[in-house]
């Protein structure tokens, strides 16, 4: 990996240990799925404008397949996300 890619993958462990340990007790999965779901829809419009701006170039079937691969992405997550929010709550 590359010094920049290390100082991202570094950040968003932070990120993530912080979000989790910042949680209320037993809201953990919550942050998890609300994080996933985010980061899904997040890399989607990236990968959307990405495809839109490289339309009739080489890249764009590299971009156009990450776009259709996030957007089952963010399903998935959603359906997480719905799944968790049935889950019952610990008291």
């Amino acid at each position: 990996m590359t010094d920049n890619a290390d100082q991202i993958t570094n950040a968003v462990h932070a990120a993530l240990a912080h979000a989790l340990a910042s949680a209320p007790p037993g809201e953990e999965v919550e942050v998890l799925v609300t994080m996933l779901h985010r980061a899904a829809v997040e890399l989607n419009k990236s990968a959307r404008t990405h495809a839109a701006a490289t339309k009739g170039q080489p890249e764009w079937g590299q971009w156009a397949g990450l776009q259709n691969t996030t957007r089952s992405l963010v399903l998935q997550a959603s359906t997480c996300r719905d799944l968790v929010h049935k889950l019952p709550r610990e008291t």
